[in-house]
């Protein structure tokens, strides 16, 4: 498994449009080195995402780290073949089990096209990724910002990204439907990039999947 070590081809120029347009955000992106690191391995990407659905980085972060060791190389082969109970004794629920394992035979089915998905806009691209079960959207989204490297994806949903903007900008945690639409219509067209900065806000180790 890789990762392209150059930043996307949009950051800098993201960079420079974002901090015209947002002073504290401006601030935010002069504190913090580095980029969006992008994934090749789509397989690993939505395994790292479905593992991370609903808990917290640090806990999303062990229990990985136990899942690299009981399946040693991350392979839908290797995955289907692992025994449930072997899943299950590293913290992954039954749900969780579930949902890996449907990926992984949609993988070994060939029934999932990533050079298909790579085609489509970001709209179709979710729509789908969610067809799959285990697949949703705020895991179609990190897919689209990690492994397909998509500028303008805003996680609504995502527990970091509403919490590092209500510390930022000093507004009552969560963050009203209203609030999260004039933070994606102001950071427009580069969310993704005012996502990962947010993210770096309130975490120095950036978030990977």
């Amino acid at each position: 498994m890789t990762a392209k070590t150059k930043p996307p081809h949009y950051w800098h120029e993201a960079k420079k449009f974002l901090s015209k347009k947002d002073k504290k955000l401006a601030k935010i992106i002069s504190q913090h080195n580095g980029h969006l690191v992008t994934r090749n391995d789509p397989f690993y990407s939505l395994c790292r995402s479905i593992i991370g659905q609903q808990i917290s980085v640090k806990a999303a972060d062990s229990i990985w780290l136990k899942f690299e060791k009981v399946i040693k190389k991350i392979k839908p082969i290797n995955l289907i073949k692992l025994p449930r109970s072997k899943l299950a004794s590293i913290g992954l629920s039954r749900q969780k089990i579930l949902y890996l394992r449907t990926i992984a035979k949609e993988f070994f089915d060939k029934r999932l096209d990533i050079k298909n998905l790579q085609k489509m806009s970001d709209e179709e691209a979710i729509k789908h990724l969610v067809r799959i079960k285990g697949i949703g959207i705020w895991t179609a989204q990190m897919f689209l910002i990690f492994n397909l490297n998509r500028s303008n994806i805003f996680p609504f949903s995502d527990i970091g990204l509403i919490k590092a903007i209500s510390k930022n900008y000093k507004k009552e945690y969560p963050l009203k439907k209203d609030q999260l639409d004039f933070f994606k219509n102001k950071w427009h067209p580069y969310t993704t990039v005012a996502t990962w900065y947010m993210w770096r806000s309130i975490d120095p180790v950036p978030v990977e999947y």
